[in-house]
């Protein structure tokens, strides 16, 4: 096929990694917002002004509707990756992005918080979609020899998206008005739809066979590696939204911010704060994916969840100053969000060509329930630090787990197969 010939990419191969590289961009824009002005807009919608700080009320209401929002996730990553085996992947991953496109800009005529609830519900189900559409998609078109690197690039697409929604709030100080910005992505489906073609491998095994039931997830042979995945994928999970979640409340509510600067200002340090860890995040998406090629999936997985366990549990341990928090944080996404690198072009491999929307969608979302639980949970914690300590405790189970998960080798015909 394509995807295992000549080492050359080819226009098919570059077109669809373009996409999925899109879908994720446009899932860190959308999804990644809210974070940035959750309880600015939250204390908007509450009817509080500007000049009364956040309270208690705003901080379990923000964390609810991010609650829901992870519960959206993981049920889109269900509904859309079973459409991903039957339908295509390439449809699929049209479709989830004009999802959550229209969604996420409709937040933006939220009146009350529960509207802004129900908005980014909807838009998560695109979301939590996209990604095992996007996964499979370059899984079955690229090179098997590009897959290392490409794992990596696809990753940082959604760290490019997370930058687009830090220089946009940077930008627009309304946060109403900083949602209308993720209704862009809905362009790029018109492209999509003409120049993305599905893979060859889930073609000639569509003409061949019928798409299994879910249930074949827990069928001998399968079951194994779906509990592995899907432990490995909660759990990082858990991590990777502490971050994402409760980063910004770390300034937003530090004693030396909270009530010396004015909005915009504190808006623009959680921008700051943003950008520099994610082009740090970057470079652990690129260890990542050196680590698994040269020492194995096993032992890459293994010695970057290791540094996610350090520096959850010691950095985040007490009290520090802004400029602290601003390198734990940094360190804390090299290595936390980091490990995804090399997460996007290797669940899908692990499962039957038509089980990888169906699997990987299901296995890589589920864990997002299981981080709605934490997050609200902890959004009645004292310190957002402390949300970050707890949560790095479960990195062990995952540091153990890691020397269990199906390895995967280049062999001398760079072809990947499990070892």
């Amino acid at each position: 096929m394509e995807a295992t010939g000549s080492t050359k990419i080819t226009k098919k191969q570059g077109t669809a990694f373009l996409a999925a590289w899109l879908g994720w961009a446009f899932d860190g824009l959308d999804g990644f917002m809210y974070g940035l002005v959750a309880l600015p807009f939250i204390h908007q919608l509450l009817g509080k002004t500007s000049a009364t700080p956040f309270d208690a009320a705003d901080k379990s209401k923000a964390a609810l509707i991010q609650c829901v929002f992870l519960v959206g996730w993981a049920l889109g990553g269900a509904v859309f990756g079973r459409l991903g085996d039957k339908w295509g992947r390439a449809k699929t991953l049209n479709l989830t992005i004009l999802f959550y496109a229209c969604f996420t800009g409709l937040s933006a005529i939220s009146t009350e918080w529960w509207h802004l609830l129900i908005f980014r519900f909807l838009a998560a189900l695109g979301i939590g979609g996209e990604w095992a559409a996007g996964a499979a998609l370059v899984s079955e078109t690229l090179n098997k020899k590009h897959r290392y690197l490409g794992g990596a690039l696809l990753q940082s697409g959604y760290m490019a998206g997370m930058l687009m929604a830090s220089f946009a709030t940077t930008i627009i100080h309304e946060p109403r008005l900083v949602f209308l910005v993720g209704v862009l992505p809905a362009f790029a489906t018109i492209w999509i739809r003409k120049a993305v073609k599905e893979p060859e491998e889930w073609s000639g095994a569509k003409e061949k066979e019928e798409t299994p039931p879910i249930s074949a997830l827990f069928a001998p042979g399968v079951i194994k590696t779906t509990l592995k995945v899907l432990v490995m994928s909660s759990i990082t999970l858990c991590g990777a939204w502490t971050i994402l979640f409760f980063a910004p409340q770390l300034i937003q509510t530090h004693p030396d911010v909270k009530g010396h600067f004015k909005p915009n200002q504190v808006a623009a340090m959680v921008s700051s704060l943003t950008i520099m860890y994610t082009l740090w995040n970057i470079g652990g998406n690129f260890l990542s994916a050196f680590l698994t090629r040269y020492v194995g999936f096993r032992k890459g997985f293994a010695i970057m969840l290791t540094g996610a366990l350090i520096v959850f549990v010691y950095g985040f341990s007490q009290p520090r100053s802004v400029d602290e928090y601003r390198i734990w944080v940094t360190a804390a996404a090299f290595f936390g969000l980091g490990v995804f690198g090399a997460f996007p072009l290797y669940f899908p491999t692990l499962f039957p060509v038509l089980l990888r929307t169906t699997g990987a969608g299901f296995c890589y979302n589920f864990g997002r329930i299981l981080t709605a639980i934490g997050i609200f949970a902890a959004g009645s914690l004292r310190e957002p630090r402390m949300g970050f300590m707890y949560v790095g405790f479960l990195y062990v189970i995952v540091i153990i787990l890691a020397f269990t998960m199906p390895e995967v080798k280049h062999h001398e015909e760079d072809e990947l197969a499990p070892a």
